[in-house]
């Protein structure tokens, strides 16, 4: 039986895939000092894979708090559910992503989720009948719902909480406004 390196170092490429998130995370991560790197003398980045290790011993997989509460995020658009992920994730958070009303739907089936993040505007299947569905499904209140739109008026916030979400935000949002409406509904 061959007896592993501990001292066997990954690219950022590498270490990103062993942790299960995006290069731009552990990027993030190992700028902020959750996780140690060595910068080499071209300014690349390379992870010890004991590190690596020791960090999910912490944190879990995906860097992810091991009693984090669980937020889905429902939108269409992969560099917004890109940049609320890391970020919540950073807070404690895990977050499960959809990239649609129906995907949405099949991971609230899967796994309760604490919170659902929802966007308005989808293709197919709209933000507005997959609140209802959830309400139709899991009753109303069941599970905590913040809309957020890039149409945000007096209006589209009064028909979120008429549908049952706790919570309205305009688009582009501000991401704080949205990480302290998350940490109100769904504390860490």
């Amino acid at each position: 039986m061959a007896q592993r390196d501990d001292s066997e170092w990954l690219t950022l490429g590498q270490a990103a895939r062993f942790l299960g998130v995006a290069q731009s995370t552990i990027r993030k991560w190992s700028d902020q000092g959750r996780v140690p790197a060595f910068y080499t003398p071209g300014g690349h980045r390379r992870y010890r894979r004991a590190d690596l290790e020791a960090f999910l011993d912490r944190s879990g997989p995906g860097g992810r708090s091991k009693a984090g509460p669980l937020v889905l995020l429902v939108d269409d658009d992969d560099k917004v559910r890109e940049l609320v992920r890391v970020n919540l994730e950073f807070e404690g958070y895990t977050v499960r992503e959809a990239g649609s009303a129906d995907e949405g739907l099949a991971a609230i089936a899967e796994a309760k989720p604490d919170l659902v993040l929802l966007d308005v505007m989808m293709p197919h299947v709209d933000g507005w009948e997959m609140l209802r569905q959830i309400q139709d499904q899991y009753g109303a209140g069941a599970i905590p719902v913040v809309m957020f739109s890039g149409k945000a008026d007096e209006q589209a916030q009064m028909q979120a909480t008429a549908g049952g979400a706790q919570a309205f935000v305009g688009k582009p949002f501000d991401l704080q406004q949205l990480i302290d409406q998350t940490k109100q509904i769904a504390p860490v």
